[in-house]
């Protein structure tokens, strides 16, 4: 498949504000794994192999706490389990794509780049450049974060106590500018706010269950406000 190069600089171009954003999650995940005693060429292996920053948090975590290796296995599974349902909402955009490029791109999908590619493959497909787009935003959230990665661990051998400058609010900024765009539509919300509302109950559940538990809540609560919409007459619409 050849490449467009417009689309593929169109992704990373697009990507620039979600970069910002996770730079500092980044820098902060570099300097908490090497305060936590894992060895320079771990940290760099999980950020180049995992490339998934919500789990390496976790893993870290419960690597400094020392866990056995299942239960860091089974909870940075659970964590990770929602790009499943990423994955789920982009196929019927990229079915018609090789294997060997979904694959790929599926190693690439993060926060992120979903919500950069996703209004683009769901109302244009892959036709025109949409893979190439994909792989644009993919390839920058990927560099980008193995950078901040390597500047972290720099950091963190040689500032010490730069992990508790309260940089990890990066994050937090970073998922509400992913997800207040999309408020406008109901089901979007509904789903929100059910998701928000388990995560804040179940957040004591061990292994981070209530994250699974808040994505169920959400998935469920959106398609049932599509489908309230959906048989509601138009001029009742607000």
């Amino acid at each position: 498949m050849n490449l467009n190069r417009a689309a593929l600089l169109a992704g990373v171009r697009d990507t620039v504000p979600m970069l910002v954003g996770a730079a500092p999650f980044g820098v902060i995940f570099g300097t908490l794994a090497i305060a936590s005693g894992i060895p320079v060429w771990a940290v760099l292996a999980l950020s180049a192999l995992v490339f998934a920053g919500s789990s390496q948090f976790v893993a870290v975590s419960l690597i400094g706490g020392g866990a056995a290796l299942p239960v860091i296995w089974l909870t940075t599974f659970v964590v990770n389990l929602r790009h499943a349902l990423y994955s789920a909402s982009l196929l019927p955009a990229v079915r018609e794509l090789p294997a060997r490029w979904r694959w790929l791109l599926a190693f690439w999908l993060t926060d992120e780049t979903y919500a950069v590619v996703e209004h683009r493959l769901r109302t244009q497909g892959v036709a025109d450049g949409g893979a190439a787009y994909w792989l644009g935003s993919s390839l920058a959230m990927y560099l980008n974060w193995q950078l901040w990665t390597v500047a972290g661990v720099l950091l963190g051998q040689s500032v010490p106590g730069l992990a508790q400058l309260g940089l990890d609010f990066a994050m937090v900024a970073t998922f509400a500018a992913i997800v207040a765009p999309q408020l406008r539509q109901r089901p979007v919300l509904a789903a929100a706010l059910a998701a928000g509302g388990v995560a804040l109950l179940a957040r004591h559940l061990p292994y981070k269950l209530g994250l699974m538990l808040a994505a169920l809540a959400g998935v469920l609560a959106g398609l049932l406000a599509e489908r309230l919409a959906a048989s509601q007459p138009q001029g009742e619409e607000a």
